[in-house]
């Protein structure tokens, strides 16, 4: 299997909403967000595969060296095998795949956030960062387009906090802000039991409208010049806001099912985006 396969196989498998988007690049684009996409993934799978912290931490650990060697020249996994050629060409560098693997490190050492200010710079990590290097990839001509791809990245992260409350409940972790927890009077032992309750819709519906104003705060910050070539990043979004209505739809019912839309819906909604242009 060569290194293109395998990231190919790695972003296919995944069923993201990411991959959809990618199918409508040019190859030679598709080809560099492919390749970066199985990086997060790789990254990602450390810590939710790996049970013990200390042998995830060593993992993570070989990742920043293997980072360090592929800019070096010597590249040793598949994935940044098939990243390493597209770097130059869209500004990828070091200092990018080392946020993303020092927001997954934070999950190894903290499972609550005290405010959203916390959040956010896990989100900044994870997330932001993510979509700077997507929307070079993309393709862009005007700097405002990199403050577009942050909030667009943080709209996104809002949604998949959201949508996994439960899923990572059962991993011991509530990315939901204590203070916040407090404001509407749900302890974090009835996110992990399960436990609905008006007060825990509340609390979810202020989590959603937040995440509507992230994705209208981004969307607003798009320059009219690279609208057309973020036309990818609008697919996603309009994914992730109808998974985000979906779920306001269903009464918030986030704690004991991961609600997600079929494959077909995603390609449809990402077809449609493409045909009208937003």
């Amino acid at each position: 299997m060569t290194p293109q396969q395998y990231v190919q196989e790695k972003a296919a498998a995944s069923g993201s909403s990411f991959y959809y988007a990618f199918l409508f690049l040019p190859p030679p684009r598709r080809a560099a967000i492919t390749a970066f996409y199985a990086f997060c993934r790789e990254v990602d799978d450390v810590v939710d595969e790996v049970s013990d912290p200390t042998v995830a931490a060593q993992k993570l650990a070989w990742w920043r060296a293997e980072v360090q060697r592929s800019f070096a020249g010597d590249p040793q996994h598949p994935v940044t095998q098939a990243l390493l050629p597209h770097t130059a060409e869209y500004g990828i560098t070091p200092a990018h795949l080392l946020a993303v693997i020092e927001g997954c490190e934070m999950d190894l050492s903290q499972s609550r956030y005290l405010d959203y200010i916390g959040l956010q710079r896990y989100c900044h990590l994870v997330a932001g960062i993510v979509g700077e290097v997507a929307a070079n990839i993309f393709g862009r001509s005007e700097d405002a387009t990199v403050a577009y791809a942050h909030r667009m990245g943080l709209a996104f992260q809002l949604t998949n906090i959201i949508r996994d409350v439960g899923d990572d409940a059962r991993r011991g972790r509530i990315y939901l802000p204590i203070d916040e927890l407090k404001r509407f009077d749900v302890k974090a032992h009835e996110i992990m039991n399960r436990g609905y309750s008006e007060r825990f819709t509340a609390l979810m519906r202020f989590q959603v409208e937040r995440a509507h104003r992230s994705y209208d705060e981004a969307l607003a910050l798009l320059p009219e010049a690279d609208r057309r070539a973020q036309k990818p990043g609008l697919m996603m979004a309009n994914i992730y806001r109808t998974l985000l209505r979906e779920i306001e739809a269903g009464g918030y019912q986030v704690l004991h099912q991961r609600i997600s839309l079929t494959p077909v819906r995603k390609l449809w909604i990402a077809m449609r985006t493409n045909w009208r242009g937003r």
